[in-house]
């Protein structure tokens, strides 16, 4: 019995898993993108120390140079290495959009766990309070909510003032509002798992809810939270890069490839390639998570051979 579980035609379901994901070769190719693009942005102050420079550095005799061995992808307006600003950027890009993603993934898991679950009047609470915000116009209510003012809700001058501010309130913004394709795939999950026999025997035990949430539905969801939450992280780099393309985003001197677009559209047509770097990374990087959440489904989908 347990080997019937654990294997299909004398193969494991990891390994039918694994074998799935490979087929699809734009996934796995964007997974190798996104894992060196990864590898390179968080190795920013590695090549800093090769190449000899502070990224940071400010050179206006240098502005707006050529690609060259000393600055691979040329300067910016202000003299800057473009290869360690998008790297930066992509620090800052990349930890947005994982962030807010896994803690989108969280309340919505938690929240479509106990609609599903508990069902009833619960069940109707939330889901209507999930449709109110689905239906509220996102990004009009990211930008009126980017642009309140951290010191007159109450937080301390320091703190609402302090660079990584901005940061902070875009990866909460963004997770209070980007949980509702989670919620709804993890209670319709919920709501043909509660009814499947090893619950009911959970349920004839005498094993408590949370027991039974945790125990027994959550590991049996996390497929689609997987694919969901992968799929979500294109988006939230989009949003993210929009509020800093409109200011309202991460603020300079901190980097990210959205403010990096904003700093570059009075140079569109002098120095484009100012605005084509940080948009190719932004293209590529959505793109790259939209095919590796479309192989994650395929290979995750149980009914797949």
């Amino acid at each position: 019995m347990t080997a019937g579980v654990l294997t299909f035609s004398g193969e494991s379901i990891g390994r039918r898993m694994w074998r799935r994901f490979l087929r699809h070769r734009l996934a796995v190719a964007s997974a190798l993108f996104l894992l060196l693009l990864s590898v390179i942005a968080f190795a920013a102050p590695l090549s800093e120390s090769l190449l000899g420079f502070d990224g940071e550095q400010v050179d206006l005799l240098s502005r707006m140079a050529p690609p060259s061995i000393t600055h691979p992808l040329g300067t910016d307006e202000l003299g800057r290495d473009m290869l360690i600003r998008l790297s930066y950027g992509g620090q800052v890009s990349l930890a947005v959009a994982m962030v807010a993603a896994v803690f989108s993934a969280i309340i919505g898991t938690l929240l479509g766990l106990m609609a599903g679950y508990f069902g009833g009047r619960l069940d109707s609470l939330l889901m209507r309070f999930t449709d109110g915000v689905i239906s509220l116009p996102l990004l009009p209510l990211l930008i009126v909510l980017a642009a309140v003012d951290l010191e007159k809700l109450g937080l301390p001058s320091e703190i609402a003032n302090s660079e990584n501010a901005a940061l902070y309130r875009i990866i909460v913004i963004i997770a209070l509002v980007g949980w509702t394709t989670v919620a709804r795939l993890v209670r319709a999950e919920t709501l043909a798992l509660k009814n499947r026999d090893f619950v009911r025997a959970a349920v004839a035990l005498g094993a408590s809810a949370p027991a039974i949430i945790f125990r027994h539905i959550l590991p049996n969801s996390i497929s689609p939270i997987i694919v969901a939450t992968t799929l979500s992280v294109g988006n939230i780099i989009l949003l993210e890069s929009v509020l800093s393309f409109l200011g309202l985003g991460i603020q300079p001197p901190i980097a990210s490839w959205g403010n990096m677009l904003t700093n570059a559209q009075d140079l569109m047509w002098s120095a484009p390639a100012l605005a084509v770097w940080p948009g190719l990374m932004i293209f590529s990087t959505v793109i790259a998570f939209n095919f590796l959440g479309d192989g994650l489904q395929d290979a995750l989908d149980p009914r797949a051979l």
